[in-house]
């Protein structure tokens, strides 16, 4: 089924806003913006739901603390315990002081990685993979708003020219 989309392109991250405000509040759905650059605020004006990328983050970091706990247990207290600076082996918590900063290292790292792991793979950035950008222009200065047309598309043509859009593009495509 052949589908038709407007490609409006803005060249102010400002006018973009407005922009699809203005859209929203004329109950059109915007399929997806393409910017150069992340634009503060354009996720809520969208009515995208709220990301839980921090929820990851954070199981991310009590893993990396119970690797590290579970690291330095075995490696200094079980398998191979040594008398550094006249500290006891004896037990895990005698010696804990000594390895917050280790703890801290770990977590950092375990949250850092897995969260740019969890990141590509959740929007299915794979190595070699094409852009998907509809215009080389928007990795430089131009914002392009794509929206579907249903039956409207005169009407859409003069909303979005009406919200300053610098340029139209009508695009036929094969879903």
């Amino acid at each position: 089924m052949a589908a038709t989309v407007i490609h409006a392109y803005y060249n102010d991250d400002d006018v973009l806003m407005h922009a699809v405000k203005r859209i929203k509040e004329a109950k059109h759905h915007i399929e997806e913006v393409y910017c150069p650059f992340p634009v503060h605020g354009l996720d809520k004006a969208m009515g995208l739901a709220p990301t839980r990328i921090a929820i990851t983050s954070f199981m991310y970091g009590v893993l990396g603390l119970a690797v590290s706990i579970v690291m330095m247990n075995y490696i200094m207290i079980t398998d191979w315990p040594m008398d550094i600076g006249g500290k006891p082996s004896f037990s895990y918590i005698e010696n804990m002081p000594a390895f917050v900063p280790i703890m801290f290292e770990m977590t950092v790292f375990f949250a850092a990685h897995l969260m740019v792991i969890t990141f590509y793979l959740r929007s299915k950035l794979w190595p070699f993979k094409e852009a998907e950008n509809p215009d080389i222009r928007t990795t430089d200065d131009h914002f392009v708003m794509e929206i579907e047309v249903h039956d409207n598309e005169s009407e859409l043509k003069e909303l979005l020219l009406d919200t300053g859009a610098v340029e139209l593009n009508i695009i036929k495509t094969s879903h």
